[in-house]
């Protein structure tokens, strides 16, 4: 038996209203990934720049405590480039919703959520992943602390 598809003509079967309320998603989406995209590439310079000016300057507080002024900028820069995937997902995201509602066309419309499902998908790991780094140093202060005593 032949499976069919649930969309037969793979025409959009949604109200106007929830068409408009995609609409304005889709540019919510679009303004939030475009800010993202700023953000991003200030944190990238602020990265670089931070390496280059801290590093060549003779004597800083950070070079004191022995801590690289060049690594505390690369650190920088790879943040931005890890917040780089969750922004690019919420724009493609925005880009395929709003083909799909001027298109009517379901392949689109499953794009974009893909697409969203990558970037939320994204966000909940870096959140856990966040989550036991802090846990981790927050056990290994306190046996840093007891083992001070």
């Amino acid at each position: 038996m032949e499976q069919s598809s649930t969309f037969e003509n793979s025409t959009l079967p949604f109200s106007e209203e929830l068409k408009a309320y995609f609409k304005e998603i889709a540019k919510w989406a679009f303004f939030l990934s475009i800010i993202g995209f700023i953000g991003l590439g200030l944190t990238v310079l602020f990265g670089l720049f931070f390496s280059a000016f801290m590093g060549a300057m003779p004597s800083n507080s950070y070079s004191e405590i022995g801590i690289s002024p060049g690594i505390l900028g690369m650190i920088y820069v790879v943040i931005g480039m890890i917040y780089f995937f969750p922004v690019y997902y919420l724009f493609n995201f925005a880009k395929k919703l709003k083909s799909a509602l001027l298109s009517n066309n379901t392949e689109e419309l499953t794009a974009a959520f893909s697409n969203l499902k990558s970037h939320y998908k994204f966000v909940g790991i870096f959140t856990i992943v966040i989550i036991s780094l802090y846990l981790l140093i927050f056990i290994i202060a306190i046996f840093a602390g007891l083992s001070s005593i």
